[in-house]
């Protein structure tokens, strides 16, 4: 059985422990690989490789940085077919979707972060009439700690790790233990990719034990994380009382608001793809939709069509639209609040049910799932279910609209449907979220912060917005 092992200093190495963790295929439901149940000493081999490697690191010419990033996103590329299957498998996601979105988004992302470096620039002010000039340097933290999670595996391992590594630091990461194969592949590309020894560092294994260890190792000095808000909190509970650093992505409840005035098959297209893609497991999905009442009950026989004509099949099969949930305890976790639609005030209007797939009958696979609520104080409205499975509820104005959007704790992103300008403006500014949506949904330009607000997390990622928050400001003044 083939077994991932940690990349440390330029080096695939077993845990030090040789102790392992069983990797399922979740489309079949079976062990297909182990991996690492890496220690607090095999992070510390990291951190150690990592802090030798960070003084020529940090001081490696930008374009000579930008350079080495560009080719690890040109063998991202390179070797697409052979990503997108292993992430498909890794995951249960649709082999498409890996294809088309996944990993060609990872290979942006690096890219991306090749270029943003060259034109990140410093600040200067000139102190009229005192003879004076400050400006700031921007210079790298040092070792940084990056955490990503198991829905979008190598999108977004690259989205944390790019920016670190553009910026001048030197990077102990953990992927998800949930879905480590792309992760481990990334190292063999960053070594082909001319990457020196020890600035990479990816160590694999349980969140309590590996990740614990970097978030509390205090010669890392940053943590980027992307994952639960529970598990966020207690990630701050550690490292703030350290004087880290912290950029938390954490959940989302996100409301999908549809208005009568929208362009309607333009948004039926798009509201399909917002509620179920990738199984639903998506921070960003919306999966919380509010209809303005006059097209309630058309968009109800519409949307629920279109859901029933989703395939759900092996994520290899490349009709399939909905593939398997990423692992056995979280397909139950997700049919537990199906189950308790009724006592919830829900009614199930479509879907709800395991699938038996043939030739695949251990895989974790549910139909997606639409309910009908009328009370949005409810658990299916509330709570982060991360799942294919939505809720909808009727409107009748804009405050109520408004008021429903914000009804969470969580602030990631919304979309609005509306062809009234006033009433785009006017929603946009008062939703409660990092990331608001007219007429389309996960359209995003990199330039852009990305994040939440409330309980969706703290900071912002994207741009230079992740080269600020990769790098300490350094302010000189000189007075002549």
């Amino acid at each position: 059985m083939k077994k991932i092992l940690n990349y440390i200093n330029g080096e695939f190495k077993a845990p030090l422990q040789d102790e392992w963790i069983d990797n399922y295929n979740p489309s079949i439901g079976e062990v297909y690989s182990l991996i690492p149940n890496s220690s607090t000493a095999d992070v510390q081999n990291a951190y150690e490789a990592a802090s030798q490697a960070f003084p020529t690191w940090s001081e490696t010419p930008l374009e000579q940085r930008s350079r080495i990033l560009a080719k690890i996103a040109s063998l991202i590329t390179e070797n697409l077919e052979q990503l997108a299957k292993a992430e498909a498998i890794d995951n249960g996601k649709p082999l498409s979707l890996a294809t088309s979105v996944d990993i060609p988004r990872a290979s942006t992302n690096f890219q991306f972060f090749a270029d943003a470096i060259t034109q990140f620039s410093s600040e200067a002010h000139e102190s009229t009439g005192l003879n004076a000039i400050n400006f700031t340097l921007r210079q790298p933290i040092g070792v940084v700690g990056c955490i990503s999670p198991w829905n979008l595996p190598l999108y977004l391992f690259s989205w944390k790790i790019a920016p670190a590594l553009a910026a001048g630091n030197t990077v102990v990461a953990k992927p998800s233990e949930v879905t480590p194969m792309t992760a481990y592949l990334l190292g063999d590309i960053c070594t082909k990719a001319g990457l020196p020894k020890g600035v990479l560092n990816i160590i694999h294994g349980l969140g309590s034990t590996a990740g614990q260890a970097i978030i509390e190792h205090s010669g890392i000095k940053a943590i980027s994380f992307t994952g639960g808000t529970t598990t966020g909190a207690h990630i701050a509970r550690v490292a703030a009382p350290m004087f880290k650093k912290l950029s938390l992505e954490l959940g989302g409840k996100n409301p999908n608001l549809i208005f009568a005035d929208c362009d309607y098959d333009t948004m039926l297209d798009v509201t399909i793809k917002s509620s179920f893609a990738n199984q639903g497991q998506i921070c960003l999905c919306n999966s919380r939709i509010y209809i303005e009442r006059p097209i309630y009950e058309k968009f109800k026989k519409d949307f629920i069509a279109k859901t029933k004509a989703l395939k759900i099949g092996s994520p290899l099969d490349n009709n399939t639209n909905i593939g398997a949930l990423v692992s056995k305890p979280h397909l139950e976790k997700v049919k537990s609040y199906i189950d308790a639609a009724e006592q919830e005030g829900g009614t199930i209007l479509c879907g709800g049910d395991y699938v038996n797939v043939k030739g695949h009958e251990n895989g974790y696979y549910l139909q997606p799932t639409i309910i009908e609520v009328n009370d949005p104080n409810c658990r299916l409205t509330q709570e982060e279910i991360f799942g294919p499975v939505v809720t909808i509820m009727p409107f009748d104005s804009d405050d109520e609209a408004l008021a429903l959007a914000n009804n969470v704790r969580y602030g990631l992103s919304c979309s609005i449907w509306t062809n009234n300008l006033n009433r785009s403006m006017h929603l946009a500014k008062y939703i409660q979220a990092g990331i608001v949506w007219v007429n389309t949904w996960m359209m995003r330009d990199l330039r852009t912060a990305f994040g939440g607000t409330k309980d969706s997390g703290v900071g912002r990622e994207g741009g230079f917005e992740a080269l600020r928050f990769f790098t300490e400001p350094k302010n000189v003044c000189i007075k002549y």
